[in-house]
């Protein structure tokens, strides 16, 4: 009994185990999926590409699932993953190119024992590259490209070379505390590589020049732990790498993707189906959906992000102020706040854009104001803890003023809750933009936008219903993948925890 709880124990731990077991049922979920939309029901035939799909995730679980029988045997026979074993994970690498992300990150997790935090970050700085130069790629069956497409590709090629050849040599020489110094010129690279918003590169880069120029220990093994609990919630990893992807497609779109496509009306293509030249069909104008998709990435980070960044700047000095000076000064600023909050956040949006208008700057600056208050009683509650502390008591004896304190050495302090609740908001914030847009009240109507594309789908639910259904999946994805990353970043930077 105890042996077979000691094994227990092992696969509950073992990392390799647990990410095949996700993967086994995130690629049997998409199985049938693909399985569904194979079949054309109303016109009785079968799609055989999405069948070809079908088949690839099908055999694919299967073979995650002999490899976790294989994991099983190996952790009951010699309490390790044998060699042989990790070999298995070669062949799921490819199956990054038929978009199982799931099956392929499992493969580079299974191949190597040395994962490090700048591992997993080379994997999916790789992964990134390789998706959009696959989304970008669909662009070469349209009429025309626009004149950086060749460049752009090669550079797209050129950049998961470099990210590929990062992941051998980080596995091969970076330990969980060190790194040669030659990576310090690796690291320069990586963080040039920033312009394309790949940010899985940012965090590689900035931690090999951390590692190779011998930083303080105790900090990197603060960082190295902090990231190893984020990374080992695999929920919170995939939510990091949908959210990157998004934000480096909508960086580098402008670079392939024509915006006339989405912009301009074809009226020879109208409410065309999903094909190699519209490979999410067309709307009612004959717009192309994935490049209004993919340009509306751009608008909906773009106000999620401000309508986060602002009323947690403007919440957070309110909520210090409050916090810090107190009684009278702690009553104005929370009874004025008070009176903010009881107001309807989405009506106070609304009021705000009928008075000045529907665009796009006054869509953050009226999601904004509503969420200033909820930052403000997060900050305060935290000041009010740490300014308790014996250090605020040894600056104030020294003679420092209080706006230093407040700033220098209470603030930071207190970021950690403020950041978890910014990445748990902003999937609000996208969903308010949308449902605004979707309302006719957010972003101009010609701009492509998520919530624009998905009130022009809600007409043709029952006839073209794609129109509808693949901007709500952004939405949803974007929306969960903002919470899963939340949730694991909670979970690392709480105190109980560590």
């Amino acid at each position: 009994m105890k042996f077979i709880s000691n094994v227990k124990l092992l696969l509950k731990i073992t990392q390799e185990y647990v990410n095949a077991q996700f993967t086994i049922a995130f690629s049997a979920i998409f199985s049938v999926l693909l399985l569904l939309y194979s079949f054309n029901f109303s016109e009785g035939v079968w799609r055989p590409y999405v069948l070809y799909g079908f088949l690839i995730y099908a055999v694919t679980t299967l073979y995650v699932w002999l490899t976790s029988l294989l994991i099983k045997r190996d952790l009951a026979k010699v309490h390790q993953i044998e060699r042989r074993t990790r070999w298995l994970g070669y062949p799921l690498m490819l199956t990054i190119f038929a978009g199982n992300i799931f099956a392929a990150g499992y493969g580079f997790m299974l191949v190597t024992k040395n994962k490090t935090a700048e591992y997993t970050f080379a994997v999916y700085a790789l992964m990134t590259q390789i998706v959009i130069f696959m989304l970008s790629a669909l662009n070469i069956f349209k009429p025309y490209v626009v004149d950086s497409f060749v460049m752009a590709m090669a550079a797209f090629i050129a950049l998961a070379l470099v990210y590929a050849v990062t992941a051998v040599l980080v596995a091969r020489y970076v330990t969980a505390t060190s790194a040669p110094k030659w990576m310090q010129l690796l690291g320069i690279v990586l963080l040039l590589a920033t312009v394309t918003g790949n940010l899985f590169a940012t965090l590689l880069g900035f931690t090999l020049i951390r590692k190779a120029r011998n930083a303080d220990p105790s900090a990197i093994e603060k960082w190295q732990k902090t990231w190893d609990k984020i990374l080992r919630n695999t929920m919170a990893v995939f939510g990091m790498f949908f959210i990157i992807t998004m934000f480096s497609l909508s960086i580098v779109s402008s670079w392939t993707f024509d915006y006339d496509f989405a912009t301009q009306n074809n009226y020879s293509a109208l409410l065309q189906g999903p094909s190699f030249e519209y490979p999410l069909g067309t709307d009612d104008f004959g717009r192309d959906l994935f490049s209004r998709i993919v340009f509306g990435a751009q608008i909906s980070l773009i106000v999620g992000f401000f309508s986060t960044i602002i009323p947690a700047i403007i919440g957070g000095a309110l909520g210090a102020f409050s916090g810090y000076y107190g009684r009278h000064t702690d009553n104005i600023i929370m009874r004025l706040l008070d009176i903010l909050y009881a107001i309807p956040g989405i009506l106070l949006a609304i009021a705000i854009i009928a008075a000045f208008g529907a665009n796009t700057v006054n869509l953050i600056i009226a999601l904004s104001v509503g969420a200033i208050p909820t930052y403000a009683r997060t900050m305060r509650a935290n000041v009010m803890q740490i300014a308790n502390y014996e250090f605020v008591e040894s600056a104030r004896a020294l003679g420092v003023s209080d706006g230093a304190i407040i700033f220098k050495h209470i603030v930071p302090n207190s970021l950690a809750p403020m950041i978890v609740k910014a990445t748990l908001t902003i999937g609000g914030a996208v969903i308010s933009t949308s449902s605004l847009s979707f309302l006719g009240l957010g972003v101009e109507p010609h701009i492509p936008e998520w919530g624009n594309i998905l009130k022009v789908g809600s007409t043709y639910l029952e006839t073209h219903s794609y129109v509808a259904i693949f901007p709500g999946i952004c939405i949803m994805l974007l929306v969960l993948s903002f919470n899963f990353f939340g949730d694991g970043l909670r979970d690392a930077l709480d105190p109980k925890s560590n």
